[in-house]
């Protein structure tokens, strides 16, 4: 049986999940559910999620919530090999702390300020986007160093971080400035697998 992905094709946090099942080669079938209609509100859902948030992985009737965690979920089941989730301690420590700058620095950075020209969101925009600038100069460090977050290849740091690093001009966050940044970002999307992250048209309008 397929695995089942509860999404919203504009939820950067869903589209983590997409990218690692696709990268991952697994088998799955794509679920939207109707926001606007709080689909992810009703008793069912809750049984399922209990903070009523997207994504939520169905694997053969076992659940796993929040993005990060459906990421370790399925590699740490399906990757044998070890590629995406290293073996070794330091490794897998620093494709932890990368995660943890996906829920954080990236969350209250180029993702707010997606929120607030995407979804209207109540942020201070030249917080949010200065946030991230401060994040990007990190990255771009980092990144001057090695083709991936972590070493020469892809892991979950790299699928955790791109979805609303790739979309950050929809929230007025320009990428000119960082070079290493964006060649990042194209060494993802030449992955075999890859699938991209839809982008709407304001944030198109908001990238011109």
């Amino acid at each position: 049986m397929p695995l089942k992905l509860y999404r919203h094709a504009l939820s950067g946090h869903a589209h983590r999940a997409e990218l690692a099942l696709s990268l991952l080669g697994l088998p799955h079938e794509l679920i939207d559910v109707d926001l606007a209609a709080r689909a992810h509100k009703t008793p069912e859902f809750i049984a399922r999620h209990p903070f009523g948030q997207l994504p939520l992985l169905d694997d053969d009737g076992h659940f796993v919530w929040d993005s990060t965690a459906i990421l370790i979920y399925l590699a740490s089941k399906y990757d044998d090999a070890g590629r995406w989730l290293p073996q070794d301690p330091a490794g897998r420590a620093a494709v932890q702390a990368w995660l943890s700058v996906a829920s954080s620095l990236i969350a209250y950075g180029p993702a707010a300020a997606r929120l607030v020209t995407v979804f209207g969101a109540r942020f201070d925009a030249d917080e949010v986007i200065a946030r991230a600038h401060g994040l990007f100069k990190v990255m771009e460090g980092e990144l001057s160093r090695r083709p991936f977050l972590v070493g020469d290849h892809a892991t979950l740091a790299d699928i955790a971080g791109y979805s609303y690093i790739v979309n950050a001009p929809e929230g007025n966050v320009d990428l000119a400035a960082y070079p290493a940044l964006r060649a990042w970002l194209a060494r993802i999307e030449a992955l075999s697998g890859f699938v991209p992250f839809k982008t709407t048209a304001a944030g198109l309008r908001a990238a011109a």
